[in-house]
């Protein structure tokens, strides 16, 4: 899990209720969208357990939409943002997503490899709901949280200089 900003479900889904009309567009790369005629093919529910360096135990729960751009399929405008919340629907028919989870998109095409990406921005521009995705990234999260992460500290030696009156090569006073 990342510790910046992240969205959680509940915020996004409202995002999508509030705007029903926008098409939903998806921002990967800087001048670069999911082509319009992307599918939404799974949403998935990712409970989190794990053990960081530094010995301390975590969990967290993901919320993962995936999208798909089916080769050699093109069409002028996205889904809008109520044919995505149809979706959610049937996805949460059968499964209970945590309002508190956080968003990831998965996304891949012929020239981005597929990585989950968070939400990192919804903007409005004109007929467009845009959610701009950013990489997620790789931390320590004991370093962040001002521990060792399991490795040792490095010892600093520590020398009487008091009792030295004069600095001699190798004496270590300088």
């Amino acid at each position: 899990m990342n510790t910046t900003q992240t969205i959680n479900w509940k915020t996004f889904k409202d995002t999508l209720i509030q705007n029903p009309e926008l098409n939903l567009q998806f921002k990967y790369a800087e001048n670069k969208l999911v082509d319009a005629s992307y599918h939404i093919t799974e949403i998935k529910q990712a409970p989190i357990t794990s053990v960081d360096c530094g010995g301390v135990l975590g969990s967290w729960t993901e919320i993962i939409v995936q999208l798909w751009e089916p080769i050699g399929q093109h069409q002028l405008k996205p889904m809008k943002a109520k044919k995505a919340l149809t979706i959610i629907d049937v996805v949460e028919q059968k499964l209970k997503l945590a309002m508190d989870g956080i968003v990831k998109i998965e996304f891949g095409n012929s020239d981005f490899d597929t990585r989950q990406m968070f939400p990192n921005e919804i903007m409005i521009d004109g007929e467009d709901l845009i959610i701009d995705l950013r990489p997620d990234a790789v931390q320590c999260k004991a370093i962040n949280r001002g521990d060792s992460c399991g490795t040792e500290k490095p010892k600093v030696e520590l020398k009487n200089l008091a009792g030295a009156n004069s600095c001699a090569p190798g004496s270590g006073c300088c």
